[in-house]
């Protein structure tokens, strides 16, 4: 498990990102204890996005920002090294928002991307 506190090292959370993850993580239940980020196979470019509450598992690499913990697997740290997580809200709807620098293309509706 490596743990870094160096919040560019792998996924830099925006303040709007950072303040609503606390929001939802002050209702979320019991035994949680960090955000989990992952990259699953899915989505019109290949591969989707992943973002829930978690618990630190066996083998995750964790970033502290702010205090949140970022828990991710390694085969998923690969495709999120450098991302930017941010929170917008607008017309069209509210929800975080993946800045990939490794994504070479991302679908229409941003909910995947290919590398």
């Amino acid at each position: 498990m490596a743990t870094t506190d160096t919040p560019n090292a792998i996924v830099n959370a925006t303040p709007p990102a950072v303040e609503e993850l606390k929001r939802l993580l002050d209702t979320e239940v019991e035994g949680v204890t960090g955000v989990r980020m992952a990259v699953k196979g899915g989505g019109c470019s290949g591969l989707s996005y992943v973002l829930d509450f978690d618990q630190l598992r066996d083998g995750d690499n964790i970033v502290q920002q702010d205090g949140i913990q970022f828990y991710m697997d390694k085969k998923s740290t690969i495709y999120l090294k450098g991302i930017q997580l941010d929170y917008k809200e607008g017309l069209k709807g509210k929800g975080f928002v993946f800045q990939n620098p490794n994504a070479s293309s991302t679908c229409g509706c941003g909910e995947s991307f290919s590398v």
